[in-house]
């Protein structure tokens, strides 16, 4: 098909990408984390079965995509317990006021 001496690129040019070093401060914002806490406390005050859930499927993400170890896993650990905090007053605690059982 094509040989060897028509081709236009240049290997001798060619060099390795080096991702650029970022301070962990100016990270960007993880937002799934953030919003695990919000769904978690939800779920904990307003005893909301979706928002632990939510809660629970976002820690997941968050913990997936962590890029600074020491701060992410600070949030991911507050957040995972509203999770299970929810989920468990939710389902094994008293029920709510005002719903029938």
């Amino acid at each position: 098909m094509s040989t060897t001496g028509n081709d236009p690129r240049q290997p001798s040019t060619a060099r390795r990408y080096v991702a650029p070093v970022v301070a962990p401060e100016n990270l960007p914002i993880d937002y799934a984390g953030f919003i695990a806490i919000v769904f978690g406390v939800v779920g904990v005050m307003f005893r909301y079965k979706f928002g632990s859930w939510l809660a629970l499927i976002c820690c997941a993400h968050s913990l997936a995509n962590m890029k600074n170890l020491e701060t992410d896993l600070k949030q991911i650990s507050t957040a995972v317990m509203f999770a299970i905090m929810g989920i468990m007053t939710n389902y094994f605690g008293p029920p709510r006021p005002g719903s029938q059982s």
